[in-house]
């Protein structure tokens, strides 16, 4: 029977491949690899046969130094050393005559051929026996090489995502330690505006209380210059009253005085007022017919006082006291109340009555029906009623008692200085209502 070649192309596929498969075991520990080796001995042990099974056996087939020192590894890290091997090359039935050919292929002991060429026998006696139970063989270590790979793969899967969670739970603990600040950061700052607010509450409550005191203070103050002005106003009217009682006398006296004076001398009627020339002229000028009205002064009382006085000439500022009392009206509506409310003065008093109303803007003049003994004018284009009233007052003679009722303190002022007794819009409104 021919013998096979002893190199590693000349044995049997199943022998080849045990050698790869020791061989790519024990490659980690072999030391001074060639270049071609190292890359492949960082690979998985299953890996190492099948994706550098090619590299390993050439290197091996072409190196005896290599092949010598991956025996001695294989023969350390198996029972296929120099002193077994014979043995189970000799029929030991428990023994792989592809395993026993490859162990003693790379550990060459005393008699190596010998075994190769037993094992290689057992091997031609059982071939397909021995090819399926390689291909097994070759199928489960690659099937375990791939669960291997799978399990490193889930491996490293598990890693990253730990790495990602404790990378998360950094984040997290780090977000957790910025609102755990910011929140302590918020309720320092809460005491602190409590504590400002609580401040702010006491200064307001002393401040609250010390104005409440002088409030008080300013109240008794006020009673006591009421009570004060109260009675100076009795002792003015008393006095007010008595100096009236006085005048009224020598009223009666004068006048006495004076109708016997005329009786005496025989003197005729007088018909007319010196104001009639003006009132005549404005009459002209376009002025509307005269209208009554009704002048105060802050004194109802006063006025009225005035008004009874022989001879008394009112003269009164008609929009100046209606616009007093009635802003809200219009100017016409105005007019009417004021003239319907002089009607019945007049005809008590029986005073001569001029009301005068201002119309230097208008172009045109408006006709207002005037009550009995009531003269009612308006300005000229361009001339104002307080003008007017001015005019009517140094028309009067000097002695006679003529009251003006405007509120522009202008008009009382010129009117006083002429002789003429200036009285406010309420006080002619106080006898109206």
């Amino acid at each position: 029977m021919s013998r096979p070649p002893l190199t590693l192309g000349g044995l049997p596929g199943a022998v080849r491949t045990r050698v790869v498969a020791l061989a790519a075991d024990a490659l980690p520990d072999v030391v001074r690899l060639p270049p071609a080796l190292r890359r492949v001995a960082g690979f998985a042990p299953q890996r190492r046969a099948r994706l550098g099974g090619s590299a390993i056996a050439a290197a091996l087939e072409a190196d005896d130094e290599l092949r010598e020192r991956v025996g001695t590894q294989v023969a350390a890290r198996t029972s296929y050393d120099a002193d077994a091997l014979p043995g189970l090359a000799g029929g030991d039935e428990g023994a792989d005559p592809a395993e026993v050919a490859a162990a003693a292929w790379l550990v060459r002991p005393e008699g190596w051929e010998e075994v190769l060429h037993a094992a290689a026998d057992r091997l031609r006696e059982r071939p397909d026996a021995v090819e399926r139970e390689a291909a097994e063989v070759a199928r489960l270590r690659d099937k375990l090489a791939d669960a291997e790979q799978a399990v490193r793969d889930l491996r490293a899967r598990n890693r990253a995502q730990v790495d990602e969670y404790k990378n998360e739970n950094a984040s997290l603990r780090r977000k957790l330690g910025e609102s755990r600040a910011a929140e302590r950061a918020a309720r320092a700052a809460l005491e602190e505006q409590q504590r400002a607010v609580e401040e702010a509450q006491r200064t307001a409550s002393a401040q609250a209380a010390g104005q409440d005191k002088e409030l008080r203070r300013l109240r008794a103050q006020v009673a006591q210059l009421e009570a004060e002005a109260s009675a100076d106003r009795r002792a003015a009217r008393s006095d007010r009253d008595e100096a009236s009682l006085r005048a009224r006398l020598l009223l009666d006296t004068v006048i006495d005085a004076a109708s016997g004076l005329r009786r005496e001398l025989a003197l005729p009627s007088v018909e007319g007022a010196p104001g009639d020339r003006v009132e005549a002229d404005l009459v002209r000028a376009g002025a509307a017919r005269a209208g009554a009205t009704a002048a105060a002064s802050s004194s109802p009382a006063l006025l009225e006082r005035v008004l009874g006085m022989p001879r008394a000439r009112l003269i009164v500022d008609g929009y100046n006291v209606s616009k007093t009392a009635w802003p809200t009206s219009p100017l016409e509506a105005q007019r009417i109340r004021l003239l319907a409310g002089l009607a019945p003065l007049v005809a008590r008093l029986g005073v001569e009555t001029t009301v005068v109303f201002d119309a230097a803007a208008a172009s045109a003049r408006t006709v207002a029906q005037a009550p009995r003994g009531v003269k009612v004018v308006f300005s000229p284009e361009g001339v104002i009623a307080d003008d007017v009233i001015r005019d009517l007052v140094a028309a009067e003679p000097s002695g006679r008692v003529v009251a003006v009722v405007s509120s522009d303190r202008e008009v009382a002022t010129d009117v006083a200085r002429a002789g003429a007794r200036s009285h406010s819009a309420e006080a002619l409104i106080g006898l109206l209502s």
